[in-house]
């Protein structure tokens, strides 16, 4: 359901890009929903 996706960004963001600002939760959601909402892929609605 996606309820782990921000937290499991920053992991990913902790790994792969040291020392640079991850985005806050507000904006990672507000990217992630602009996101599938430009490539809706197999999204059943």
């Amino acid at each position: 359901m996606g309820d782990r996706a921000y937290a499991t960004y920053l992991d990913h963001h902790r790994r792969t890009h040291p020392g640079q600002p991850a985005l806050d939760e507000r904006a990672f959601w507000r990217q992630r929903y602009a996101e599938q909402d430009a490539n809706p892929g197999a999204r059943c609605c």
